[in-house]
């Protein structure tokens, strides 16, 4: 294997991210916030604490981000009726239609990054990079010390 897949790889996503910004600054929204609010549209409900665990941001940087969210009324907290400190997040309904609007162009991007591969080459990129994606999540194997 050589040295170029890390580059190829941090290459490709870096250009996916500037490409991808440049389409939602249209819609008005951020990468960042799309991110939110995608995640929002599958784990409805979910607490900032999780929602921060699975953006792999600090806690008080994605409240920052639902506090913009909340203003623009794309996202509201409510509170955990099971716990007094948390916050559960929802989509507003006009979240939900800036991803209708959004998705699009999200869907045109991939197009356009996947173009030249065939429907078999596409799924076993896929399948590749969700095997890479599981090697890394993975816990490391615990050492023992002499």
């Amino acid at each position: 294997m050589s040295d170029d897949i890390g580059f190829l790889l941090g290459d490709a996503a870096r250009l996916l991210r500037r490409s991808f910004d440049e389409r939602a600054r249209a819609v008005g929204v951020t990468r960042p916030q799309w991110r939110v609010l995608a995640l929002l549209k599958r784990f409805d409900g979910s607490t900032q604490v999780s929602m921060a665990d699975m953006l792999d941001v600090e806690p008080i940087t994605l409240g920052r981000m639902i506090d913009r969210l909340q203003e623009s009324g794309l996202v509201e907290r409510r509170a955990d009726p099971k716990d007094r400190r948390a916050w559960r997040l929802h989509l507003t309904p006009l979240g939900e239609s800036r991803i209708d609007a959004l998705r699009p162009t999200a869907l045109a991007l991939f197009e356009d990054a996947l173009a030249g591969l065939d429907d078999n080459q596409r799924t076993q990129l896929e399948s590749m990079l969700d095997t890479i994606r599981a090697n890394l999540t993975r816990k490391p194997l615990e050492t023992a010390h002499g």
